[in-house]
């Protein structure tokens, strides 16, 4: 995978180059809220299509034991309905994650089990995303999108304690909520 990421950030970057295109660089409010750092990049190969790479890193371990580790990429294809950077867009995403969590709750019941237990491994998978950006300034933009689709998660259980023998291992087939993000985006012209 990595020789893959290498190979298209080396063609994004040429491309960007070769054409004086649009980037922006973003932020997602949403990960902040969760203590995770993010950043993504935005780059236009067109009038309608843009490629969206961003990454999430959460280090912290907190009080009791309780853990959201992780780091992610999830890159995306878009198509903008009118124009690059502005209004409604849609997008093909996917998306690979490495963590390490426990003692938290998850909305909507999700994997009840991290309350108890500590779940280590990866998960990896693909979805649909439906967005909106708003043009704020000229350099300056907020977006908003949510994204639906699978996700094939691997994982050790272990007691929610630092120390211990794993207890389990196994899998599990996701489907539902695969992003979700509020973003400000600053755009390089």
């Amino acid at each position: 995978m990595n020789k893959t990421l290498i190979i298209l950030l080396s063609v994004i970057s040429f491309h960007t180059a070769a054409n004086s295109q649009v980037i922006g660089v973003k932020s997602n409010v949403l990960y902040d809220i969760t203590t995770s750092l993010n950043i993504g990049a935005e780059v236009a190969f067109s009038k309608k299509i843009t490629l969206d790479v961003s990454g999430n890193y959460n280090p912290w371990e907190f009080a009791n034991n309780k853990q959201f580790k992780h780091w992610m990429i999830q890159p995306e294809l878009r198509w903008w309905f009118c124009e690059r950077f502005n209004g409604h867009f849609l997008g093909i995403h996917g998306h690979y994650a490495e963590y390490n969590a426990g003692g938290i709750k998850l909305p909507f019941g999700m994997y009840k089990g991290l309350r108890n237990a500590r779940y280590q491994g990866n998960l990896y998978g693909g979805g649909i995303t439906y967005g909106y950006q708003w043009i704020l300034s000229n350099h300056w933009g907020l977006e908003a999108c949510i994204g639906i689709g699978y996700a094939h998660v691997k994982y050790d259980k272990y007691p929610r304690c630092n120390c211990g023998s794993k207890l389990a291992s196994g899998s599990k087939n996701y489907f539902g909520p695969t992003k979700i993000a509020l973003s400000f985006i600053y755009l390089i012209k």
